[in-house]
């Protein structure tokens, strides 16, 4: 999860056009040409229930048209109100609700090992992955990771922490879930205790922490939020990569859902089947938009990376400061 989560939507969009369904990422590979979007919802943009892919693969040309009219009789919006006033807050307190309770089981599922998934669910699995195993390439492609200083931001339930552990890092983690940052811990302590990666007095415990992204501070080397921009509007977001960015003197990494004009349509379209379980609004963000925040604040964008499988999609970068 990362503070990270889910769609107000159920539905998990199939790729209608063959010829864009990519093969599962291998090694990352940093880019700066612009890159066909494909059909797919990355792990925060999933939603709680999952729905037959055999109904969301008839979606395609004319049908995409038809049920895009039909957004006009529905209202996520007050359904989001509702879910807000159910809580007591707004965004923060819904998705700090549903990481706690049901979000939870479903993500830790998700992110473990256990074969009780279904297809999306172990496909989303199998992407997260992928974007986690790009993270660790571009740190450790600038030199060993022992005794740098790593902030991860959204942290879930550890599947960044744990490994910057186990390469020498000295990581703080942080998540708005209180359930999240237990099993982070759990799964920290039963995975590091048998780590032995041969560097001085072995890995070394993350320090996890229960706060949302507005709390953290510090200073780190590293900061990476993978996944959690999911949950802020763009002028939000605009202040919280600033944030992260004050926190962070050598390196930032954000993933993020990319906005696009089709990708857009499918998430409003999704949000036509709220299913019977509940989930936390989100937002995409344009390349363009989170590159001119960067911008804004002193540093640019040094690497690129995409990680692409059926039913995930996420952008993500790596940042640092301007010379």
């Amino acid at each position: 999860m990362a503070s990270s989560a889910s769609l107000s939507s159920p539905l998990h969009f199939h790729n209608p056009h063959p010829r864009f369904s990519p093969k599962p990422s291998t090694a990352l590979k940093p880019t700066t040409t612009a890159t066909k979007p494909l059909f797919a919802i990355p792990p925060p943009l999933t939603a709680v229930a999952d729905v037959d892919s055999a109904t969301i693969a008839a979606i395609g040309g004319g049908s995409v048209a038809a049920l895009a009219a039909a957004l006009s009789l529905a209202d996520p919006e007050r359904r989001r109100r509702l879910q807000a006033e159910e809580v007591g807050g707004g965004d923060k307190e819904v998705v700090k609700d549903y990481f706690n309770k049901s979000g939870f089981e479903r993500w830790k599922k998700i992110y473990g090992e256990t074969d009780d998934v279904n297809r999306v669910q172990r496909d989303i699995r199998l992407g997260h992955s992928k974007t986690v195993e790009n993270v660790m390439k571009m740190l450790t492609d600038e030199g060993k990771l022992e005794g740098v200083t790593v902030c991860d931001a959204g942290c879930g339930t550890g599947c960044l922490a744990i490994p910057l552990a186990k390469e020498g890092a000295v990581v703080t983690a942080a998540d708005i879930s209180a359930a999240m940052v237990a099993e982070a811990e759990k799964q920290a302590r039963e995975q590091l205790q048998l780590s032995n990666r041969g560097f001085s007095g072995g890995p070394v415990m993350p320090k996890f922490e229960v706060k949302d992204l507005e709390s953290l501070d510090g200073k780190y080397d590293t900061v990476v939020c993978l996944d959690v921009l999911i949950h802020y509007p763009q002028s939000k977001a605009d202040a919280m990569i600033a944030h992260l960015a004050s926190l962070a003197e050598n390196r930032l990494l954000i993933s993020f859902a990319p906005k696009t004009l089709y990708y857009d349509l499918l998430k409003r379209i999704g949000e036509l089947f709220p299913g019977p379980s509940k989930a936390t609004r989100a937002y995409l963000h344009a390349e363009a938009d989170v590159e001119r925040a960067l911008k804004k604040v002193g540093w640019r964008i040094r690497k690129r990376g995409l990680t692409t499988t059926q039913f995930y999609f996420s952008r993500l970068v790596e940042a640092v400061p301007a010379k």
